[in-house]
C-alpha cells in the first residue's frame, strides 16, 4: 500500500500477477464505497489482470456499479503516429438490475482485442479492413491474413480518422491517464517494462439514490433494449452482458467447451507429468 484514504488507495503489486491482486483491489474499492460513497484503488507494477469485466461484476454483485480501467502494454497506434505508444487499454463497466441480467461492458480501446488477431493466426483467418496497421502506421483497408505478430500494429477502435480512430485513441489514453499516471506511474509509453497498470472504481447506489428504484430502472432500460425490434435477419437486440450471463447459465447446467488446441495442450502436460489428461476430446 503506497497512499490511502478514506474513499482511495494506491498499490504498488510488485509483479504479482493482475489476476491475484485484482480482485483485492476491487473488494477494497467496494469497501470503502460502502463507507463513504465511492472507492477508487489504482495498482501499478503488476502482471496482466485478464478480463477486466470480471473485477467491474464483483462491485456489481455487491449492488453497485463497478468500473475498471486497464493500462497495457504497447501494441495500438494512435491516430496519425507510425509506431505504437498505447496498449489496447480495456474499459470495463458493471451496473446490477433486479431482473434483468447486469449490464456488463468490457471491451479494448483497440479496433480488435490483441487475442482475436493470436487466434485468427493459428487458425490462418484473414484479419478485416482497419483491424490493423503496416509497421509504418498505416491503416491495412483490405482484408489481410497475418502469420506473424511482428508483421503490424494494432489500430485503434474505428481504424481510420474518417471511421472515428481519434475516438479509440481518446479512450485508451482516458484509460491510461486513469489506470497510470493517477496512480504515480509512468505511462508505458516512457517506461515499456513497467508492467500493467488498472484503475478499480466501486459507485455504492445507495449514496447517489434509492437503490430499489435504481435496480426497477436498470430493469425497465435493459428490458427495452432487450425487446426493442430487430433489423431483418437479426434474431433480437442485444445490451453488454445479456449473452455473456445466458452463457454462464448454460455452461454451468452442461460444462465449459475447449477448443481442441487446449486440450492437447493439456495433454502434452498431464503427459509429461505421468498423469491422467484432465479431459477427453469429443
Amino acid at each position: 500500500m503506497v497512499r490511502e484514504t478514506p474513499g482511495t488507495a494506491v498499490i504498488d503489486a510488485e509483479r504479482r500477477l493482475g489476476i491475484m491482486v485484482g480482485p483485492k483491489a476491487m473488494r477494497l474499492a467496494v469497501d470503502k464505497a460502502r463507507n463513504v460513497g465511492v472507492g477508487v484503488v489504482t495498482v501499478y507494477n503488476s502482471g496482466h489482470f485478464g478480463a477486466i469485466g470480471h473485477y467491474a461484476m464483483q462491485a456489481a454483485l455487491q449492488g453497485m456499479v463497478g468500473v475498471c480501467f486497464t493500462g497495457a502494454g504497447l501494441s495500438v497506434v494512435p491516430t496519425f503516429a507510425s509506431k505504437p505508444l498505447l496498449g489496447t487499454n480495456p474499459i470495463a463497466i458493471a451496473a446490477p438490475a433486479r431482473h434483468e441480467a447486469p449490464m456488463l461492458f468490457d471491451a479494448a480501446t483497440s479496433a480488435i482485442a490483441g487475442n482475436k488477431i493470436r487466434l485468427a493466426i493459428r487458425v490462418g483467418s484473414p484479419l478485416l479492413p482497419g483491424w490493423i496497421t503496416d509497421k509504418d502506421g498505416n491503416p491495412i483497408m483490405e482484408e489481410k491474413p497475418v502469420f506473424n505478430r511482428d508483421e503490424y500494429h494494432q489500430a485503434p477502435l474505428g481504424g481510420t480518422r474518417e471511421q472515428g480512430s481519434h475516438k479509440g485513441y481518446g479512450l485508451a489514453l482516458m484509460a491510461g491517464v486513469l489506470s497510470t499516471v493517477l496512480s504515480g506511474a509512468l505511462p508505458t509509453m516512457l517506461a515499456p517494462a513497467s508492467g500493467s497498470k488498472n484503475h478499480f472504481a466501486a459507485y455504492n447506489v445507495e449514496a447517489f439514490t434509492d437503490v430499489e428504484q435504481f435496480k426497477d430502472t436498470m430493469d425497465e432500460m435493459l428490458k427495452t433494449l432487450r425487446t426493442a425490434q430487430p433489423v431483418p435477419g437479426q434474431d433480437r437486440v442485444l445490451y453488454p452482458g445479456l449473452s455473456e450471463s445466458e452463457e454462464i447459465h448454460t455452461r454451468r447446467a452442461n460444462g465449459i467447451p475447449l477448443h481442441k488446441e487446449v486440450l492437447q495442450w493439456f495433454a502434452e502436460c498431464t503427459s509429461e507429468l505421468g498423469i491422467a489428461p484432465l479431459a477427453t476430446m469429443r
